[in-house]
């Protein structure tokens, strides 16, 4: 009450002012913020599966909001060429406290907790009459009502279809092929240039003890030993 006070109180104050830019500014960040806290339910990156024919499915849904939940509906529903079919509902009275879930289909079974926000569903024995979309619903009434929803859908097939690699392979193998021969080329480069490395050493060894040699030979350093003192007179 108090914020939505302070709220009030900041636009009067602005329209009273005659600003009319900053007045819309303050609309704009109020809207921004109350968007940000309101109710959303989610049911995943993707919002399809195939599944086969007879075997069991989850139908995801999380909610989620940023100032928290008291008496959240919910419910699941089926989209049967138009008309709307409820297959459970709840409603959770505070976070973490489960709810008592109403199923009305009777291969529905609800796996979700509020302790995780989680409302998902689990459906056995899939038929083909179960293909279509699927709606996760919720309304919180803390957030004055503020609903939300989320389509997934689902298609049954007699067999899944399997995912030809071959391309994924063939990069794969080109991709590795090209990263083996880089390493290969910069270990011989590092060999040779190891093995020329040694090869100057060597070289300026040679030149340096050749050098004495040839010196030595031709008398030019001189030598304690082979000095004689001057005679006297």
């Amino acid at each position: 009450m108090e914020l939505q006070q302070g709220r009030r109180s900041i636009l009067h104050r602005c329209v009273q002012s005659g600003d009319v830019f900053h007045a819309g500014l303050v609309i704009t960040l109020l809207l921004g913020v109350w968007y940000a806290q309101a109710l959303e339910v989610n049911t995943g990156k993707v919002n399809f599966v195939e599944v086969m024919n007879g075997s069991s499915v989850l139908l995801p849904c999380t909610y989620s909001s940023c100032i928290g939940i008291k008496n959240l509906y919910f419910n699941w529903q089926y989209k049967d060429n138009g008309t709307l079919i409820k297959l459970c509902e709840a409603v959770i009275p505070a976070e973490g406290i489960e709810p008592h879930v109403k199923i009305y289909h009777e291969r529905v079974v609800f796996v979700g907790s509020s302790k995780d926000s989680n409302i998902s569903i689990l459906l056995h024995n899939v038929t083909f009459e179960d293909q279509g979309d699927y709606i996760c619903f919720a309304i919180n009434p803390k957030e004055k009502g503020r609903n939300h929803s989320a389509v997934f859908s689902l298609y049954v097939v007699d067999e899944l279809k399997e995912v030809d690699n071959t391309l994924t392979i063939i990069i794969v193998s080109v991709l590795g092929g090209v990263i083996g021969l880089i390493i290969l080329i910069m270990v011989v480069k590092a060999v040779v240039l190891s093995v020329l490395n040694k090869v100057q050493e060597k070289n300026k060894e040679c030149l340096v003890s050749s050098s004495g040699n040839d010196n030595t030979e031709n008398g030019l350093p001189a030598s304690k030993a082979d000095s004689k003192p001057t005679p006297k007179a």
